[in-house]
């Protein structure tokens, strides 16, 4: 299972793009992506996904960007099987992730780097049942919480704004 943060190749001054995905259960397309409203090489940004047993919720810099709902009673499967593990890798896609394909990586260029400042990990101990790897009851009831009135209106911007596409 997988809860993507992807960025795109571009091409200079073009504007990056910033793929999301969740794959779960053997099921993936359940992509959206973004045109970044600012240079993320330029600053670090903070890129965060919240995880719990009603949704995930990806945000840039405390902007909720996404917010993929826990829709297992319509039979979307929903990742919550296996615990949660962190990675971070650079790989080579240019076969489809950088404009469809048409530019390829610059190999001259290399090696290529991530940089990451005031990195943090905060897992939801209480969401997750030991016995059975999966939300517990209790986190299901209390773990309702949803985005206030300002975070929805920021998602609307993003969402209005600077969304390529949504294959949801």
């Amino acid at each position: 299972d997988e809860i993507d943060f992807e960025f795109l190749g571009n091409l200079s001054g073009d504007p990056y793009i910033l793929h999301t995905n969740v794959f779960t259960q053997g099921k993936g397309n359940r992509e959206q992506q973004f045109y970044l409203w600012f240079d993320p090489t330029r600053n670090f940004h903070t890129y965060s996904i919240i995880w719990k047993p009603r949704h995930i919720i990806f945000s840039v810099d405390n902007t909720p960007i996404r917010v993929f709902k826990n829709a297992e009673s319509l039979g979307v499967p929903f990742p919550k099987n296996q615990p949660m593990r962190i990675y971070s890798s650079l790989w080579n896609a240019d076969d489809w992730a950088t404009r469809g394909g048409l530019v390829k990586t610059d190999w001259t260029k290399a090696p290529f780097t991530a940089y990451y400042r005031n990195f943090k990990v905060m897992p939801c101990t209480s969401c997750w049942s030991k016995s059975s790897s999966s939300f517990s009851n209790g986190a299901r009831q209390a773990n309702n919480d949803e985005l206030d009135a300002t975070s929805r209106r920021r998602l609307r911007w993003v969402q209005k704004y600077f969304m390529i596409y949504n294959y949801c």
